[in-house]
């Protein structure tokens, strides 16, 4: 005879909190295990290392699993990290936090027309995924249906949690799940967020040459707030030493190609908090994407998808009945320590490291999860790529450091755009040769571009990649956009307005990280206005043959403040001199843009007034890359045909005209400008 419903439930939950290896409960103890060392002191954390028992016990509102190095916290059935013991630390996470404001996944979505709606992601149901001696695997699950509080993204969400034996580190992903006929939504954000003790990780490293000691939460809440949003200047810091700079969580974004490792340092004890991405894989946008790293909190995040540096043309947008299914992840949370000799000046390095670590063994081959294919699952393409212009060379050309992906297949250039898929790009070597890796199954069209030539490349063919397979595409040729002889030219093509003239912060508004970092001046705050003071009385004029891009050429072409918060537009010239003029021939003006935000960017030959222009965009761009300190954001390229009788020998002038001006944010910047004769017979 069957026992009685209530025994089975009372059996059930003594079984839910009895532990499932050996227990634990929350921060009772330190785990005791150290963990292996490597030649710095540094602990090392090897994946497949044997160090320490892998520990689980559950109660009603909470996981714990202890690894033998760290002791993580995990709501149920929320799945949101909520205590992170580890190397005598009780806790590395924020515990002035609630709960689900220490660890947690969000997305940012609306519907059409509607207002945004920020939704942190709290599971409804838990379970063990997998679970052995080495590694357990947990499954935090929500479910949308119609029914559901309209503030939940129509998704079904399943937030996974890897822990493996000897690891100083846990692995997290998520699979998103839309089933067809869902309703129609907007997607801006998709993100990881960790928030950290501020007494004790108050050093942030992002790069070799980006890291130092930060300025405070509190810091920020006793500051002056800027006209961007965002952007403090600091007047009263608890560290006086940061008195009168500027804070941005912006001036700390780093393109997606570059964004593998950035965290947080712990003095004492010596300690580190990474986020590390192996792959960019499952990121929007493509490599050169910018998105947002650590911050001020202190805060690390895990960027996935984002309208930053581009606009809501990268955000995801779902029509009625559109299916879909996406694994963001898995990226590892990664903690080390040192040996008080070692200090926390190592830190870093092992961390970087661990992360070449994780991209060696990318694909991860221990995720429970049949749409996370593993190596033996994946292909892979190579190939040449040479470039053909017969105005430079007769010979074809090499294809030297050029950008090669697989992306969702669309017109050339679209790669940019994208949102849903999957993207798997590699750089060529200096022959132009390329291999793009562990590409999952599935139809893609293959984009490229060549730094030093303007425009985008497609292959021709839609590409299918199977299981195991290894397709050799043999030698490609790229013919970059070409009418004529060039003319003159202004800048180098290579997507981004670094070269032209990059001006010195105001003293007053600077942040230091950036002070002798020239390569990212750019971070700086305020570098919009200080055109106005360069150019107080009339725009830029740039002379053709005498005048220097590096120096003679704003960075951006921003508006002009004419007081009382309103503000013009800018005109910059160009001023060039044709010995003569072919009549009945048409001059092409080649105009690539490095960003654009709401703006409308007219061209006028030899006429500064005549409406309307002899060529205009139309409104533009919402990347915003000018007020968020970032040197490029989407990429706009114009072929502008010049009938020869807009020019005349002598000198010439081109107007160009940014008109929109209702903010001192919009504008443009330049990639590059070339103006190319007629074609030579």
């Amino acid at each position: 005879m069957p026992p009685p419903p209530f025994v089975l439930s009372l059996l059930l939950l003594l079984l839910l909190q009895i532990v499932v290896v050996v227990g634990g409960e929350w921060l009772d103890s330190a785990p005791t295990t150290p963990g292996s060392r490597n030649e710095t002191g540094t602990r090392n954390s090897a994946a497949n290392s044997s160090v320490g028992v892998l520990l689980l016990s559950a109660s009603t509102d909470q996981v714990v699993i202890d690894n033998g190095l760290l002791h993580v916290a995990i709501s149920v059935p929320g799945g949101d990290v909520t205590g992170i013991q580890y190397n005598g630390l009780d806790n590395v996470l924020d515990v002035l936090n609630n709960d689900d404001n220490r660890g947690y996944w969000d997305v940012v979505w609306n519907l059409p027309g509607h207002d945004i709606i920020f939704d942190r992601v709290h599971g409804s149901t838990y379970k063990i995924v997998s679970e052995s001696s080495d590694q357990i695997e947990i499954s935090f699950n929500r479910t949308w249906s119609i029914s559901t509080n309209d503030t939940f993204v129509p998704m079904n969400i399943d937030k996974r949690y890897i822990f493996r034996s000897g690891c100083s580190g846990f692995y997290t992903y998520a699979i998103f799940d839309r089933p067809e006929g869902w309703p129609d939504i907007e997607i801006d954000q998709v993100r990881i967020v960790y928030k950290l003790r501020e007494d004790k990780f108050q050093y942030m490293a992002l790069s070799d040459d980006s890291q130092r000691f930060m300025p405070t939460a509190g810091d920020r809440s006793t500051g002056l707030p800027l006209a961007y949003p965002e952007a403090v200047l600091l007047t009263n810091p608890e560290n006086q030493e940061f008195r009168g700079e500027v804070d941005d969580k912006y001036q700390y974004s780093i393109e997606n190609q570059y964004n593998r490792v950035h965290g947080w340092i712990c003095d004492e004890p010596p300690a580190g908090f990474w986020m590390i991405t192996p792959s960019n894989e499952f990121r929007t946008a493509g490599p050169v994407k910018q998105d947002l790293t650590s911050h001020v909190g202190p805060i690390t995040l895990s960027m996935f998808v984002s309208t930053h540096y581009a606009g809501k043309e990268v955000g995801m947008k779902f029509n009625s009945g559109e299916a879909w299914r996406k694994v963001f992840g898995p990226v590892f949370v990664y903690l080390n320590s040192a040996s008080p000799e070692d200090g926390s000046n190592s830190l870093w390095e092992d961390a970087k490291r661990q992360m070449y670590g994780e991209v060696k063994i990318w694909p991860y081959d221990f995720t429970a999860c049949d749409d996370f294919p593993n190596a033996e699952q994946r292909g892979s393409v190579v190939g040449q790529l040479f470039v053909h212009d017969g105005y430079i060379s007769e010979q074809d050309m090499y294809g030297a450091s050029a950008y090669v992906g697989l992306a969702a297949p669309g017109p050339a250039g679209s790669w940019q755009r994208e949102n849903k898929g999957y993207q798997f790009w590699t750089r060529a070597n200096k022959r132009g040769l390329f291999e793009i890796e562990k590409v999952r199954a599935g139809d893609y069209n293959l984009y490229a571009w060549v730094p030093g030539f303007i425009g985008d490349y497609k292959y021709d063919t839609n590409i299918t990649i199977t299981p195991g397979c290894s397709i050799d595409l043999g030698t490609l040729v790229y013919e970059p956009p070409r009418h004529g002889p060039t003319l003159w030219e202004i800048g180098i093509p290579d997507r981004t307005a670094a070269e032209f003239y990059i001006p010195s912060p105001y003293p007053t508004l600077m942040n230091s990280l950036y002070t002798d970092n020239r390569k990212s001046r750019f971070r700086q705050y305020g570098l919009w206005d200080r055109y106005a003071d360069l150019y107080q009385e009339h725009d830029l004029i740039f002379t053709v043959g005498t005048d220097h891009y590096r120096k003679d050429w704003f960075y951006a072409q921003v508006t002009r403040n004419a007081g009382n918060t309103t503000y013009q537009s800018t005109t910059f010239q160009i001023v060039f001199e044709l010995q003569q003029v072919n009549d009945m021939s048409t001059y092409y003006l080649q105009l690539a843009l490095a960003s654009a935000m709401e703006s409308d960017l007219q061209v006028r030959f030899n006429n500064a007034s005549v409406e309307p222009a002899h060529f205009s965009t139309g409104p533009i761009g919402q990347d915003n890359a000018i007020a968020r300190h970032g040197i490029h954001g989407l990429y706009w390229l114009y072929g502008i045909e010049v009938p020869s009788f807009q020019l005349h020998g002598g000198i010439n002038t081109i107007y160009l005209t940014q008109a929109s001006a209702k903010t001192p944010f919009q504008g443009v910047m330049y990639d590059y400008i070339r103006l190319e004769g007629p074609p030579e017979t």
